[in-house]
């Protein structure tokens, strides 16, 4: 039996990746429920003859429907299909070569200590470089965070938060971050995810990202700002550091909480300020 099939498109012509196809019969019975490939095509398994409802979806989007007849023999196609942006969507980045401004940039972490109460610090040197493609689904994040920058305000703690019972910034000097894929939830929320490497393994992560949008500089340049969140657990990446204290509670917690500004600016390099 045949099926039903569209390319989904943006406005200017690019393909949507995981845009969702959902086909409904007369009844309102859910007949098929596909997702689109990063050129935007989708298409459903097979389908008795008959009249369809299909309607196009996809996080950022307003949804389109389209009524489809399934005859006795081949498939129906919808053809291109275009979705307008949701009212209020904040216009993606151009094209093209990113560079994380670290002056304006932060990255910050909370763990807890003794079960009670919470660490707080930051790192003091990001940098890296966003290559924003079309689709946006391709585009590609490095970033690097120099490791022995951490800080949080007393010299003893961060002494011992480099040395080998945590980071071991003598022999892992960066905190590495390649972005694997990407995908939208909403109109300006996305998931980032990638490969962080710490302490000298590397692991898959995934960060809910919030994109600011993006706009002119007092520099005579382009800059585009996210922020990001995620949580990792730190014996993910062999800081097993366990001292314990009265009543068997782990001095440092195991979960960390991640929190990314980033400022980029368009261009290779940054502007002389």
């Amino acid at each position: 039996m045949p099926g039903l099939s569209a390319t989904v498109r943006t406005t200017d012509g690019w393909g949507i990746e995981h845009a969702v196809l959902t086909v409904t019969d007369l009844s309102g019975r859910q007949a098929a429920h596909a997702t689109a490939n990063a050129q935007g095509t989708v298409g459903t398994g097979d389908l008795a003859p008959g009249v369809y409802t299909a309607v196009v979806t996809a996080a950022g989007y307003l949804p389109v429907a389209r009524t489809a007849q399934i005859g006795g023999v081949g498939g129906a196609e919808l053809g291109e299909i275009v979705l307008e942006p949701e009212e209020g969507a904040i216009e993606l980045p151009p094209t093209g070569p990113w560079v994380i401004d670290p002056m304006h940039s932060t990255v910050q972490f909370a763990a807890r200590h003794l079960g009670i109460s919470s660490i707080k610090g930051r790192f003091g040197e990001v940098q890296g470089r966003l290559d924003i493609a079309r689709p946006v689904e391709q585009s590609t994040v490095h970033a690097q965070i120099s490791a022995g920058t951490i800080d949080t305000g007393i010299k003893m703690r961060d002494d011992h938060l480099r040395s080998a019972e945590f980071l071991d910034v003598d022999n892992h000097p960066t905190i590495d971050f390649v972005s694997t894929g990407l995908v939208q939830r909403g109109s300006a929320e996305w998931t980032l995810d990638g490969e962080l490497t710490l302490h000298g393994q590397r692991k898959p992560v995934s960060l809910e990202m919030t994109y600011g949008g993006y706009g002119p500089d007092p520099w005579g340049g382009t800059r585009a700002a996210f922020h990001a969140e995620t949580q990792l657990r730190r014996d993910d990446f062999a800081i097993n550091y366990n001292a314990m204290v009265r009543a068997g509670v782990a001095a440092v917690g195991t979960t960390v909480k991640v929190e990314i500004d980033l400022q980029v600016v368009q261009g290779d390099r940054l502007p002389e300020m």
